[in-house]
């Protein structure tokens, strides 16, 4: 595929990374940061990835006590969902009992991070055993937070999913970039970087949902365009599909994290690459997260 030149100015298409550069900029948007522009990529083929199914991802992150849960719990239990969505919580770590024991069961439990191997002698951390024994199914592993603030590494988090794996405990593994590494057109280079971490040590790749977050969208209200995020999970698919195999890039859904709410979700929902989101604060208010959830109408009117 040809290059093509960067400017913040834009926001059609993204350049290979070996030929990232920056040209002439001009200031983005307000709520926007623009990515580069140049001819249409090749019309691709996957329509909608993974099981046929949408994916919606709440994570909780450090929020909410016993009352609030109990508020937000009974507000998803009443809500209406769309039946082919695959739809998951990921509440903090001492509330995920509380959640299993109440949500209703079409909403399946995730925990926000994992130790890296079998438990033991490890202050503070929580084994995937341990999240097999209460019935959690999944594991958000690789988010911003735990990479720029923790200081958790490519490397670290490839194993961590792999063992999670291991168990039989399912991964959303969470890859993106900073805003200083999108200005500097190494978008591509950190993502597909983080994305090999995840290959070394994956194997199959059956249990594994991918969420592209930029970090400059993550609780920002800054959000993606849907041509910009579809670019992006375009190329991250077909990375996918030189670096791991056809099958899995053609089977795997990618997910979009970023400021996504129930004002944005139903247009980026339409684009052929996103499969669904991880959603960060709207997943605390229930009305709000049972729209994102049903935004798979617009995938479905898009198709």
């Amino acid at each position: 595929m040809a290059a093509a030149p960067w400017s913040l100015a834009c926001s059609s298409h993204l350049s290979r990374p070996a030929d990232l550069r920056r040209t002439a900029a001009a200031p983005a948007a307000p709520q926007r940061v623009r990515l580069g522009c140049s001819r249409r990529r090749a019309q691709r083929t996957v329509a909608m990835a993974g099981s046929g199914k949408f994916f919606v991802g709440g994570n909780w992150k450090c929020n909410g006590t016993k009352d609030s849960i109990s508020k937000l719990v009974s507000e998803l239990n009443a809500a209406t969902l769309e039946t082919d969505v695959d739809v998951v919580v990921a509440p903090p770590f001492i509330y995920i009992d509380q959640v299993k024991n109440s949500l209703t069961g079409r909403i399946e439990v995730s925990a926000q991070n994992v130790w890296i191997g079998k438990g033991g002698a490890y202050t503070g951390e929580i084994s995937a055993e341990q999240l097999v024994d209460i019935g959690c199914q999944w594991v958000i592993l690789g988010h911003s937070e735990r990479r720029n603030i923790i200081g958790e590494t490519d490397e670290f988090i490839g194993k961590k999913a792999a063992y999670a794996l291991s168990q039989n405990v399912k991964v959303i593994a969470c890859i993106g970039e900073l805003l200083e590494e999108r200005e500097a057109g190494k978008t591509f280079d950190v993502c597909f970087k983080q994305m090999k971490a995840y290959a070394d040590s994956i194997s199959n790749w059956a249990d594994v949902v991918i969420a592209y977050e930029p970090v400059w969208a993550i609780g920002t209200g800054k959000v993606a365009t849907p041509e910009q995020a579809q670019e992006v999970h375009a190329a991250i698919r077909d990375w996918l599909k030189t670096n791991v195999s056809p099958d899995v890039a053609s089977s795997i859904r990618i997910i979009y994290g970023g400021s996504v709410n129930a004002g944005n979700c139903a247009e980026l929902a339409k684009k052929e690459d996103i499969d669904g989101f991880l959603v960060g604060g709207a997943s605390l208010k229930g009305p709000d997260f049972a729209t994102i959830i049903n935004s798979v109408t617009s995938k479905k009117v898009a198709a």
